[in-house]
C-alpha cells in the first residue's frame, strides 16, 4: 500500500521546484499517485508556503547550480530546512546539496552536506548507469519504512556523492564500486536514483516522505 490515508494527505502541499532541469511532471504524477497535491514552482517565494520541497534534476551539475543560484533557491532550501520542514533531493538534485562536483569544470554546490560528487568508479561496467539496482540500507529510517533490504529503484547515473560523514550516509548501491545512494540528515534527504521511475519501491519511498511531512506540520501546529 503506497497511498496514504486522505485524512493524513488532506491539506498537505509538497512542492516541485522548476529550474528546467528534472523530471518535473513525473515526479508531480507519482506524488499524485500516493494522494499528495504537488505543484510544480518555479517562484522561491512561493514556495515557503509549503509543507515539504522536492528538488529534482538531470542533466550537469554546474548548469544545476547556476540555475539554482539564478531561481535563488540556494536562499530558500536553507532557510526551509532552518524551520525544520523536510527536504528531498532527487538525482542531480541530491548531488548539488553537496559541496562540491568535478563534473566538467567543476563547481560549488549548496554545501548542505559534506562531500564532493565524482565521477563513478565503475570500472569496466557502462557509463552512465542506466537502470534498475539494488540499494542496501545501513540503517532504519521513516524514509525507508516498510521498504524490504535490499530495495530496488531506477537509476540514471554517471556521477555520485562521497560523503564525508558516513552517518549522513541511509542507502548504498553498488557499480563497479560501492558508491551512495540514498543520503538522510533530517529534515534534509536525498536519492541518487528516480522514485517516480521506481515503481511500487520509489512509490511507497515518495508516500514515506510525505508522511515525515504531515508528522512535521502535525508538530508544528501542536506548538
Amino acid at each position: 500500500m503506497t497511498a496514504l490515508p486522505s485524512a493524513e494527505t488532506s491539506g498537505l502541499e509538497i512542492a516541485i521546484l522548476d529550474y528546467g532541469m528534472g523530471n518535473l511532471r513525473s515526479v508531480e504524477k507519482a506524488l499524485e499517485h500516493v494522494g499528495v497535491q504537488a505543484p510544480i514552482v518555479s517562484d522561491a517565494e512561493a514556495a515557503h508556503a509549503a509543507d515539504g520541497l522536492i528538488l529534482p534534476g538531470v542533466g550537469a551539475f554546474p548548469e544545476a547550480m547556476r540555475r539554482i543560484r539564478e531561481a535563488r533557491y540556494d536562499e530558500l532550501i536553507p532557510e526551509f530546512l532552518a524551520s525544520g520542514k523536510p527536504v528531498l533531493g532527487i538525482c542531480l538534485g541530491m548531488q548539488v546539496l553537496f559541496e562540491s562536483s568535478s563534473e566538467h569544470e567543476g563547481a560549488w554546490g549548496l554545501g548542505l552536506l559534506q562531500g564532493r560528487v565524482e565521477s563513478l568508479d565503475a570500472g569496466d561496467l557502462k557509463v552512465p548507469q542506466l537502470g534498475w539496482n539494488e540499494v542496501r540500507w545501513t540503517r532504519s529510517s521513516p524514509l525507508t519504512e516498510g521498504l524490504p533490504n535490499p530495495s530496488y529503484f531506477y537509476f540514471a547515473n554517471s556521477f555520485s556523492a562521497r560523503v564525508v560523514n558516513r552517518d549522513d550516509l541511509l542507502g548504498e548501491s553498488d557499480y563497479g564500486a560501492p558508491f551512495t545512494a540514498v543520503v538522510e540528515k533530517a529534515p534534509l534527504y536525498g536519492a541518487q536514483f528516480h522514485p517516480e521511475k521506481s515503481s511500487t519501491h520509489g512509490l511507497r519511498m515518495l508516500a514515506n516522505f510525505a508522511k515525515i511531512c504531515v508528522d512535521v506540520k502535525a508538530a508544528a501546529l501542536s506548538k
